[in-house]
């Protein structure tokens, strides 16, 4: 849902940007005004250098109509949405881009492309999804994940969306992002699985399977995000009241949280998918100009983050 908020958490993030060089980003598909001006608003900001991939005499049409300026960018033709996302994630193969954008294809079509066997960009870890919110009511940007992509994840699922999330949150520059594992309850009980899976989790993270993050849970949603309603359960944590992620127990659960804080709470919520080779970013009609602009910044981030991992790694 489109917001204009104006808190503030957004644009410190974007404001981290400003020193970074734009990122080379395959677009894909871009065949709806919107999805095309939202690339060329973030190339204007210096966070994307766009390639567009798509019907080329489509993208022109739609950029001359609606008075888009696509600055110069180089424009890949593809027929159709399909053979976009094939060539945009040869474009990520062939280490010509580092960034992929969703255009006005279908999200389950772009990602078949990324997590195809032989000619995609899977890596060891279990793709998954993030919200990155702005919730006025809340006093940071508050990362929610998964909702959209691992509709009842295992355990082992869980590490995977938990770590994806967690170095996330650290490439936009935190130390040890604060994981408040979300269930219905804040007691172990084996009657809600959701809360054997926390419990797990929290081991796991203490034992280093995951790493870089502080973990509680399970925590219901209240005493995750208010601190006084954990200290009137009597439960002690560093998380309680200050987390920097929320950990679904399932898709549903976090697809109605996210919805809940964008059209209850008036949130804006920018979308990424991590897990393969590059940060894919998601922008949808309804997102504010706040929200596609925040999407490409963290994207941004996160792959200034991958370079300088690369380089020590080398």
């Amino acid at each position: 849902m489109a917001h204009e908020t104006g808190t503030g958490k957004y644009e410190a993030l974007v404001a981290r940007c400003k020193s970074l060089a734009a990122v080379t980003t395959a677009v894909v598909h871009p065949c709806e005004q919107s999805a095309l001006a939202g690339a060329a608003e973030a190339a204007a900001e210096g966070l994307i250098s766009p390639i567009y991939v798509g019907p080329k005499a489509r993208i022109a049409e739609i950029a001359d109509k609606g008075g888009i300026d696509l600055g110069g960018a180089e424009i890949i033709d593809a027929p159709h949405s399909h053979a976009a996302a094939q060539q945009a994630v040869a474009l990520v193969r062939e280490g010509r881009a580092e960034l992929l954008m969703k255009g006005s294809l279908h999200t389950d079509e772009l990602l078949g492309a990324v997590v195809a066997r032989e000619s995609g960009l899977r890596t060891g870890r279990r793709i998954s999804h993030v919200f990155i919110m702005d919730v006025p009511t809340y006093h940071k940007v508050l990362i929610v994940t998964d909702a959209a992509i691992n509709i009842a994840p295992s355990l082992e699922d869980k590490v995977d969306i938990c770590q994806n999330a967690v170095d996330l949150a650290v490439s936009l520059g935190l130390k040890q992002p604060k994981v408040a594992v979300l269930a219905a309850v804040e007691t172990v009980t084996s009657k809600m699985p959701a809360t054997l899976d926390a419990a797990a989790l929290c081991k796991m993270a203490e034992r280093g399977q995951i790493k870089g993050a502080l973990l509680d849970g399970p925590l219901a949603f209240d005493n995750a995000i208010s601190r006084d309603a954990a200290r009137t359960k009597g439960i002690k944590s560093e998380v309680a009241g200050d987390p920097d992620i929320l950990l679904a127990p399932d898709l549903e659960a976090g697809n109605i949280l996210a919805k809940l804080l964008s059209f209850l709470a008036r949130a804006d919520s920018a979308g990424l998918v991590l897990g393969a080779r590059v940060p894919i970013i998601l922008t949808s009609r309804a997102d504010s100009v706040r929200a596609r602009i925040a999407s490409c910044a963290v994207a941004m981030l996160a792959a200034h983050s991958r370079r300088r991992a690369a380089a020590v790694a080398s």
